[in-house]
């Protein structure tokens, strides 16, 4: 797949879900030298400055190189904790050392990228656009990013796969957009094209991307992503594929259960909200999703943990990096 990788051009590797033995596999296989521009990623910030060094080295010592493109702060809300400032200013430094060129987060749209880029002034942000779920393209938020001089990555393209899934596999709590699917699948049917190439074609013609960040689990898979991005972008109306807004489908699912809590007021990170949390057997797709926890018991207490600032929240878990199933998240 490296090669495959290679021949085909494309510039960046994110390396940045891998676990060390992953890493070390990876660096035995990487080409020297490497054609590509890595892509690490940080460890949460709560662990400290230090340990967050630690790890950005240890990643590239098992990859064999003594430098990447960039590092990445796996989610906007890092920053935003007690110790997302001090994280911050240690990525920096060792960008200024010179162990990578730019220093970069991953953020969602309830991250609030402009505000992000303004505040922390990045070198680069990730965050999720498609077809369907256009919401950071139509607000302009990533194209005032990227006027700021920060590169842009779009991630999460295929929305978790939903566009490739038959009308009788969408999820429960997605049926009221099943019409919307349906027809974008028909629009790009009548088009010539199939929802891989529409789906690549569509990001890859953004003015707003810098790079275009996909996964592949086979050699096969990525034959067909090459495939796909090397053909010219199909001529749909990609406005009409849009969902209106992706996080409302879910709300008639929502009201037909009650909230085992209710908070008012809450601070996140720069508004004020209202927080329900609800109990059920749900699926969202990924840029509704910012992290994943488990509840595990000691007889009939709560296992937490407590941080150096007194704060205490359920371990283990954490918020999800670009791509990251639930699962991972959780271990």
């Amino acid at each position: 797949m490296l090669i495959a990788t290679a021949r085909a051009g494309l510039g960046f590797l994110d390396a940045g879900q891998s676990s060390p033995f992953a890493e070390q596999m990876l660096g035995a296989q990487l080409p020297r030298p490497t054609p590509f521009n890595l892509l690490i990623r940080s460890i949460r910030g709560d662990r400290g400055p230090d340990a967050a060094e630690a790890e950005v080295r240890g990643t590239l010592a098992r990859l064999r190189v003594t430098k990447a493109r960039a590092v990445v702060v796996q989610s906007a809300s890092d920053l935003f904790a007690p110790s997302g400032p001090a994280l911050w200013q240690r990525l920096k430094e060792l960008r200024d050392e010179g162990l990578f060129d730019q220093v970069g987060v991953s953020a969602y749209a309830s991250d609030d990228p402009v505000g992000v880029a303004r505040r922390f002034k990045p070198d680069l942000i990730q965050a999720p656009a498609s077809l369907l779920d256009q919401r950071l393209l139509v607000d302009g938020s990533l194209m005032q990013v990227r006027e700021m001089g920060v590169e842009v990555h779009l991630r999460s393209i295929f929305l978790n796969g939903l566009l490739f899934l038959p009308p009788d596999r969408v999820p429960a709590q997605l049926k009221g957009a099943a019409g919307r699917l349906s027809r974008a699948r028909r629009m790009i049917a009548e088009g010539r094209s199939d929802p891989l190439q529409a789906a690549l074609g569509f990001a890859l013609s953004r003015p707003e991307a810098d790079a275009v960040i996909v996964g592949a689990s086979s050699a096969a898979e990525l034959s067909a992503v090459i495939a796909a991005a090397s053909s010219p972008p199909p001529d749909l109306d990609w406005d009409e594929m849009a969902l209106d807004d992706l996080a409302a489908a879910f709300v008639p699912t929502l009201e037909r259960l009650t909230p085992l809590l209710e908070m008012d007021d809450v601070q996140w990170p720069n508004a004020r909200l209202r927080r329900r949390v609800f109990i059920g057997d749900l699926t969202w797709p990924e840029p509704l999703t910012t992290s994943a926890r488990a509840v595990v018991f000691k007889g009939s207490k709560v296992v937490v943990v407590s941080q150096t600032d007194g704060l205490r929240h359920i371990q283990p878990g954490g918020g999800l990096e670009p791509g990251e199933t639930i699962e991972a998240a959780v271990r």
